[in-house]
């Protein structure tokens, strides 16, 4: 480890300033030689390191995304050159220069961190051997042995023997207690990072090797924290506590308001949204504009919970436009089988029922009907819808005029019919329709 430090000693002298300079501020508030001066210092050091990294976590969530949704495909390649490695390596490649992805990215906070991890070793280190680091001069040596923090000094580690912890003006049985209870609040937090990170922000609908790796990294870490935490100094394991619980708080916010697409923290966040949407009959925050126009950008693409979000919104008489925004509808829109709204939010046209063949035939009867009773009609031969004979045809035939229906009357006569005139009988089955012709005189 000395030589690790020893590699990374040039990033030794700004950390050292750093932790001066958050000294004096504490030192004036606890006093100098407090344990809460030093330790709220290395604290103090770990939130700037992480304000700076907050670009790099950003590009590691979206690498993180990304390798996710490549999974699918690398384990295509995996499986079609099962046989032949150095093809299946250039088709990796060739897949993540395609698709803009960096593997490494998802490491770049842990990259970025690791200088200032061992500078800070490196001084802790050199403050238990009495030797000066940086721009800690022999004054602030003493000072900071003198520190003690719970009873423990800032540069004893788990492993040190008694003589060496009773010349630092503490007991082994202190230092024994501390060391383990932030050796074991370290590993539990990074457990519980990680543990949170595949049971909510993992896309369910996808069953990659990627998940199997990360569900084994979830116990492989706090092992790893307890393995090596035995022979950190105490200040070491202050800086590794706050790094881990500043991980943790920063993965809780990152899950709960940009969660994974097909998560199961991304369907309680959407549930959230559309209540404060469906409350306020708008949007309150880019934050909620920007997803949902997310959301409406990706049409057919829509997962389960993004297709039911919009579907909660068109209930509630809203509509999600493109631009992220959310006007109230004056119907409730109705949506397709893809998820996207109907255009304008308009109920769509039904076609009329179809008709019964009855129904069909009993229709022009209604209307000659309609036609026999206003005044002045010409009589029908047509039946009334309760099966009885018209009585108009009755009184026609009465009056001498010809009864067969099959020939044309002359003009001006009631028994004749012209084009466009009178109604057309109401056929029956198995007889053409239109007037018959007269049988031949042999068929009789």
């Amino acid at each position: 480890m000395d030589t690790i430090a020893g590699f990374f000693s040039f990033i030794t002298t700004p950390v050292s300033w750093v932790i001066v300079q958050f000294h004096k501020l504490y030192g004036a508030i606890f006093g100098p030689d407090t344990g809460w001066a030093w330790g709220l210092s290395i604290v103090s050091l770990v939130i700037l390191i992480r304000i700076c990294l907050i670009p790099l976590f950003v590009k590691q969530i979206k690498a993180t995304r990304a390798m996710q949704t490549l999974q699918p495909e690398m384990k295509k390649i995996q499986e079609r050159y099962k046989s032949d490695k150095q093809r299946q390596s250039e088709e990796m490649m060739k897949l993540y220069k395609e698709s803009g992805t960096n593997p490494l990215s998802s490491c770049l906070p842990i990259l970025a961190q690791s200088p200032f991890f061992f500078a800070l070793y490196h001084v802790l280190n050199g403050i238990a051997s009495n030797k000066k680091v940086g721009v800690i001069d022999q004054q602030l040596l003493d000072s900071a042995r003198d520190a003690h923090i719970f009873g423990a000094p800032l540069a004893v580690k788990f492993t040190d023997s008694a003589d060496k912890v009773a010349s630092l003006g503490a007991s082994l049985t202190d230092v024994r207690v501390v060391t383990a209870l932030m050796i074991i609040l370290m590993s539990a937090s990074q457990f519980f990072t990680q543990r949170q990170l595949m049971t909510k922000n993992v896309d369910t609908t996808v069953k990659t090797p990627f998940m199997q790796q990360q569900k084994m990294l979830m116990y492989v870490f706090p092992i790893m924290f307890a393995v090596f935490g035995i022979n950190f100094p105490v200040g070491v394991l202050v800086y590794w506590l706050t790094t881990n619980v500043w991980t943790m708080g920063q993965q809780m916010y990152v899950i709960r308001q940009n969660p994974t697409p097909g998560s199961k923290a991304q369907a309680a966040y959407l549930e959230r949204l559309q209540k404060h949407v469906t409350e306020a009959k708008k949007t309150r925050s880019r934050g909620q504009s920007r997803a949902i126009k997310a959301i409406v950008a990706k049409g057919r693409d829509r997962n389960e919970y993004e297709r039911k979000f919009i579907n909660g919104l068109n209930k509630a008489g809203l509509a999600a436009q493109a631009d992220g925004t959310v006007v109230v509808s004056d119907t409730v829109t109705t949506t397709t089988e893809d998820g996207t709204p109907a255009a304008g939010g308009a109920p769509k046209r039904q076609q009329p029922k179809r008709q019964s063949k009855a129904k069909r035939q009993a229709g022009p009867t209604a209307g000659a009907a309609k036609t026999d009773a206003e005044p002045g009609a010409k009589p029908s031969l047509t039946k009334s819808e309760d099966g009885s004979a018209d009585q108009a045809a009755k009184d026609a035939n009465k009056s001498g005029e010809p009864k067969d229906a099959g020939t044309k009357g002359k003009p001006g006569t009631s028994g004749g019919q012209q084009p466009g005139q009178g109604t057309r009988s109401k056929a029956k089955s198995g007889q053409r329709k239109g007037q018959q012709r007269p049988k031949h005189p042999s068929k009789k």
